[in-house]
């Protein structure tokens, strides 16, 4: 039986955060996660999804890429290929997968959670890892281990909804020496209400406050943090809970 991988969903959008932002994409969204982030969008991609090919993924993909990379079309670098989750790593084809899409001369973006080993994929992969604060409740499953993999083409994300979650992440960024590594991101989120949260997310721990994203910004530029402030673009452009965007 050939490779495969269970697919939640392939779609064309724009990039909706990191240094690549607002450039067309092509996002690889693969099912499962072994992480209960309290602010994840994407739950569905726990447990939907379909068994593909590689080769029917590739072919996809290639098919949406198509009005990029027509004759004296100047664009043949874009789109940008995503995969994303859930959790990409979870499932070992990915690295092969990555491997396929980079030999065809994508440029390949993988957004994992930082909770997985990262070595094995491919060099040529630039790997979107978050570092989970402290408002996520999984800020114990990073894996720190990952810090000495990271290269200069490499991005860390850290998702800010609150003061404790940027006191965090500037202490990490300290400690650790983060801005010689790769850059660095802050992606501002309002936590969500335990109303709004979906029963399998953890809570939000007690004891957060959330932080609005002008006070993140003038906490980054009054404290000189060598961070690029984002928001989630797509969020922005589409209704919030939006699929395939």
């Amino acid at each position: 039986m050939s490779e495969s991988l269970v697919v939640n969903e392939i779609y064309l959008s724009l990039q909706g955060e990191s240094t690549f932002a607002g450039l067309p994409c092509i996002f690889i969204r693969l099912t499962a996660c072994n992480l209960r982030c309290s602010y994840c969008d994407t739950a569905y991609a726990f447990t939907e999804g379909k068994r593909r090919s590689l080769e029917e993924i590739v072919a996809e993909v290639e098919k949406l890429a198509k009005r990029f990379q027509g004759e004296g079309f100047k664009f043949q670098k874009l789109p940008l290929v995503e995969l994303t989750g859930g959790e990409p790593l979870l499932q070992p084809n990915s690295l092969p997968l990555m491997k396929r899409l980079c030999d065809t001369g994508f440029t390949v973006l993988l957004e994992t959670s930082g909770a997985l080993d990262i070595a094995p994929v491919d060099g040529r992969v630039r790997r979107i890892m978050d570092l989970k604060c402290p408002s996520s409740g999984e800020v114990g499953r990073n894996c720190w281990a990952n810090l000495k993999h990271l290269k200069a083409t490499d991005e860390i994300k850290f998702v800010i909804g609150t003061v404790q979650d940027y006191e965090w992440a500037k202490a990490q960024i300290a400690e650790h020496n983060l801005a010689t590594l790769c850059p660095l991101l802050c992606s501002w989120i309002t936590p969500l209400q335990p109303h709004q949260q979906d029963k399998v997310l953890k809570p939000v721990p007690a004891g957060q406050t959330p932080i609005t994203r002008l006070d993140l910004v003038e906490r980054i530029i009054a404290d000189a943090l060598p961070v690029r402030f984002q928001l989630q673009m797509h969020k922005i452009v589409w209704a919030p809970d939006q699929r395939g965007v």
